[in-house]
Protein backbone atom coordinates (compact mmCIF):
# COMPACT_ATOMS: atom_id res chain seq x y z
CA UNK A 1 0.00 0.00 0.00
CA UNK A 2 2.91 2.35 0.66
CA UNK A 3 3.82 2.07 -3.01
CA UNK A 4 0.29 3.17 -3.95
CA UNK A 5 -0.17 6.27 -1.80
CA UNK A 6 2.64 8.36 -3.25
CA UNK A 7 2.65 11.77 -4.94
CA UNK A 8 3.24 9.90 -8.21
CA UNK A 9 0.29 7.55 -7.73
CA UNK A 10 -2.05 10.24 -6.44
CA UNK A 11 -1.24 12.48 -9.38
CA UNK A 12 -2.15 9.66 -11.76
CA UNK A 13 -5.52 9.29 -10.02
CA UNK A 14 -6.17 13.06 -10.02
CA UNK A 15 -5.97 13.11 -6.21
CA UNK A 16 -3.85 15.24 -3.93
CA UNK A 17 -1.26 13.36 -1.89
CA UNK A 18 -1.38 15.68 1.17
CA UNK A 19 -5.16 15.26 1.43
CA UNK A 20 -5.05 11.48 1.05
CA UNK A 21 -2.24 11.17 3.59
CA UNK A 22 -3.94 13.48 6.09
CA UNK A 23 -7.08 11.32 6.02
CA UNK A 24 -4.94 8.18 6.15
CA UNK A 25 -3.28 9.38 9.36
CA UNK A 26 -6.63 10.53 10.75
CA UNK A 27 -8.29 7.19 10.02
CA UNK A 28 -5.52 5.15 11.58
CA UNK A 29 -5.25 7.32 14.70
CA UNK A 30 -9.04 7.41 15.16
CA UNK A 31 -9.46 3.66 14.73
CA UNK A 32 -6.55 2.94 17.07
CA UNK A 33 -8.00 5.33 19.64
CA UNK A 34 -11.43 3.71 19.47
CA UNK A 35 -10.02 0.19 19.77
CA UNK A 36 -7.76 1.23 22.65
CA UNK A 37 -10.68 2.84 24.47
CA UNK A 38 -12.80 -0.31 24.07
CA UNK A 39 -9.96 -2.52 25.32
CA UNK A 40 -9.35 -0.17 28.24
CA UNK A 41 -13.06 -0.29 29.07
CA UNK A 42 -12.93 -4.09 28.99
CA UNK A 43 -9.84 -3.98 31.18
CA UNK A 44 -11.77 -1.98 33.76
CA UNK A 45 -13.80 -5.13 34.37
CA UNK A 46 -10.66 -7.05 35.35
CA UNK A 47 -9.57 -7.09 39.01
CA UNK A 48 -6.22 -5.46 38.22
CA UNK A 49 -6.34 -3.42 41.42
CA UNK A 50 -5.44 -6.62 43.30
CA UNK A 51 -1.87 -7.85 43.49
CA UNK A 52 -2.24 -11.39 42.15
CA UNK A 53 -4.32 -10.58 39.01
CA UNK A 54 -2.07 -7.60 38.30
CA UNK A 55 1.04 -9.79 38.58
CA UNK A 56 -0.51 -12.39 36.25
CA UNK A 57 -1.32 -9.67 33.74
CA UNK A 58 2.27 -8.38 33.86
CA UNK A 59 3.63 -11.90 33.34
CA UNK A 60 1.35 -12.42 30.34
CA UNK A 61 2.37 -9.06 28.84
CA UNK A 62 6.02 -9.94 29.37
CA UNK A 63 5.43 -13.28 27.65
CA UNK A 64 3.85 -11.53 24.63
CA UNK A 65 6.83 -9.21 24.43
CA UNK A 66 9.37 -12.01 24.84
CA UNK A 67 7.69 -13.87 21.99
CA UNK A 68 7.91 -10.70 19.91
CA UNK A 69 11.64 -10.50 20.56
CA UNK A 70 12.07 -14.13 19.51
CA UNK A 71 10.05 -13.64 16.31
CA UNK A 72 11.73 -10.38 15.30
CA UNK A 73 15.21 -11.89 15.83
CA UNK A 74 14.37 -15.05 13.90
CA UNK A 75 14.44 -17.42 16.87
CA UNK A 76 10.76 -18.24 16.42
CA UNK A 77 8.70 -18.42 13.23
CA UNK A 78 6.20 -15.68 12.53
CA UNK A 79 3.00 -15.96 14.55
CA UNK A 80 -0.10 -17.21 12.70
CA UNK A 81 -2.05 -14.48 10.94
CA UNK A 82 -4.52 -14.15 8.14
CA UNK A 83 -3.26 -12.67 4.89
CA UNK A 84 -5.99 -10.15 4.12
CA UNK A 85 -4.76 -6.89 2.64
CA UNK A 86 -6.64 -3.66 2.00
CA UNK A 87 -8.77 -3.67 -1.16
CA UNK A 88 -6.68 -2.09 -3.92
CA UNK A 89 -9.79 -1.60 -6.05
CA UNK A 90 -10.66 1.31 -3.76
CA UNK A 91 -7.82 3.26 -5.39
CA UNK A 92 -9.77 3.46 -8.63
CA UNK A 93 -13.29 3.42 -7.21
CA UNK A 94 -13.21 6.22 -4.62
CA UNK A 95 -11.74 9.65 -4.05
CA UNK A 96 -8.35 9.94 -2.37
CA UNK A 97 -9.70 11.07 0.98
CA UNK A 98 -12.11 8.11 1.06
CA UNK A 99 -9.56 5.35 0.50
CA UNK A 100 -7.02 7.24 2.61
CA UNK A 101 -9.46 7.22 5.52
CA UNK A 102 -10.55 3.63 4.89
CA UNK A 103 -7.04 2.24 4.56
CA UNK A 104 -5.94 4.16 7.64
CA UNK A 105 -8.85 2.87 9.72
CA UNK A 106 -8.00 -0.72 8.81
CA UNK A 107 -4.35 -0.19 9.74
CA UNK A 108 -5.31 1.47 13.02
CA UNK A 109 -7.44 -1.51 14.02
CA UNK A 110 -4.40 -3.69 13.37
CA UNK A 111 -6.11 -7.06 13.36
CA UNK A 112 -8.21 -6.73 10.19
CA UNK A 113 -5.20 -6.95 7.87
CA UNK A 114 -2.07 -9.09 7.88
CA UNK A 115 -0.18 -8.83 11.19
CA UNK A 116 3.45 -8.14 10.34
CA UNK A 117 4.78 -7.87 13.89
CA UNK A 118 3.79 -9.61 17.13
CA UNK A 119 4.21 -6.25 18.85
CA UNK A 120 0.63 -5.63 17.77
CA UNK A 121 -0.59 -8.18 20.32
CA UNK A 122 1.54 -6.56 23.00
CA UNK A 123 -0.02 -3.19 22.20
CA UNK A 124 -3.52 -4.66 22.47
CA UNK A 125 -2.64 -6.32 25.77
CA UNK A 126 -1.18 -3.06 27.07
CA UNK A 127 -4.36 -1.15 26.17
CA UNK A 128 -6.41 -3.80 27.98
CA UNK A 129 -4.18 -3.61 31.05
CA UNK A 130 -4.58 0.15 31.39
CA UNK A 131 -7.93 -0.63 32.97
CA UNK A 132 -9.72 2.44 31.68
CA UNK A 133 -11.02 3.90 28.40
CA UNK A 134 -8.92 7.08 28.56
CA UNK A 135 -5.48 5.48 29.09
CA UNK A 136 -6.49 2.71 26.68
CA UNK A 137 -7.35 5.35 24.10
CA UNK A 138 -3.92 6.95 24.58
CA UNK A 139 -2.22 3.62 23.88
CA UNK A 140 -4.47 3.05 20.87
CA UNK A 141 -3.84 6.54 19.51
CA UNK A 142 -0.07 6.08 19.72
CA UNK A 143 -0.33 2.71 18.02
CA UNK A 144 -2.61 3.97 15.24
CA UNK A 145 -0.47 6.99 14.51
CA UNK A 146 2.74 4.95 14.46
CA UNK A 147 1.12 2.37 12.21
CA UNK A 148 0.24 4.95 9.56
CA UNK A 149 3.26 7.27 9.87
CA UNK A 150 5.50 5.36 7.40
CA UNK A 151 3.36 6.69 4.54
CA UNK A 152 5.08 10.06 5.10
CA UNK A 153 8.29 8.51 3.79
CA UNK A 154 6.77 8.46 0.29
CA UNK A 155 6.56 12.26 0.02
CA UNK A 156 9.53 12.41 -2.41
CA UNK A 157 8.21 9.69 -4.74
CA UNK A 158 7.31 11.89 -7.70
CA UNK A 159 8.80 9.80 -10.52
CA UNK A 160 9.02 6.11 -11.45
CA UNK A 161 12.75 6.14 -10.75
CA UNK A 162 12.15 7.50 -7.25
CA UNK A 163 9.50 4.84 -6.67
CA UNK A 164 12.04 2.11 -7.43
CA UNK A 165 14.59 3.81 -5.20
CA UNK A 166 12.04 3.99 -2.38
CA UNK A 167 11.35 0.26 -2.65
CA UNK A 168 15.07 -0.51 -2.48
CA UNK A 169 15.46 1.80 0.52
CA UNK A 170 12.62 0.06 2.35
CA UNK A 171 14.23 -3.32 1.70
CA UNK A 172 17.52 -2.06 3.12
CA UNK A 173 15.78 -0.66 6.19
CA UNK A 174 13.77 -3.83 6.91
CA UNK A 175 16.45 -5.40 9.19
CA UNK A 176 16.72 -2.14 11.14
CA UNK A 177 12.96 -2.10 11.55
CA UNK A 178 12.95 -5.62 12.92
CA UNK A 179 15.79 -4.72 15.28
CA UNK A 180 13.88 -1.68 16.52
CA UNK A 181 10.78 -3.80 17.12
CA UNK A 182 12.83 -6.40 19.00
CA UNK A 183 14.45 -3.68 21.12
CA UNK A 184 11.08 -2.15 21.96
CA UNK A 185 9.70 -5.53 22.96
CA UNK A 186 12.78 -6.25 25.08
CA UNK A 187 12.39 -2.93 26.89
CA UNK A 188 8.77 -3.81 27.64
CA UNK A 189 9.90 -7.15 29.08
CA UNK A 190 12.34 -5.30 31.34
CA UNK A 191 9.64 -2.83 32.35
CA UNK A 192 7.30 -5.68 33.30
CA UNK A 193 10.07 -7.42 35.23
CA UNK A 194 10.92 -4.21 37.05
CA UNK A 195 7.31 -3.67 38.04
CA UNK A 196 7.10 -7.22 39.33
CA UNK A 197 10.26 -6.74 41.37
CA UNK A 198 9.04 -3.44 42.79
CA UNK A 199 5.68 -5.00 43.52
CA UNK A 200 2.16 -4.36 42.28
CA UNK A 201 -0.56 -2.60 44.27
CA UNK A 202 -2.28 -4.78 46.82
Amino acid sequence: MLSSITPLGERGRASRWPVTVAFHLLGSAAAGTALGALLGLAGALLPLEHAVPAAVALVLLAAFCAAAVAVETGRLPALPTWHRQVDEDWLHRYRGWVYGLGYGAQLGLGVVTIVTSPLLYAALALALMTGGPVPGAVVGFAFGLARAAPVLATRTVTTVARLGAAHRRLERLAPAGRAAAATTAALLVLACAGQLVLGVPA
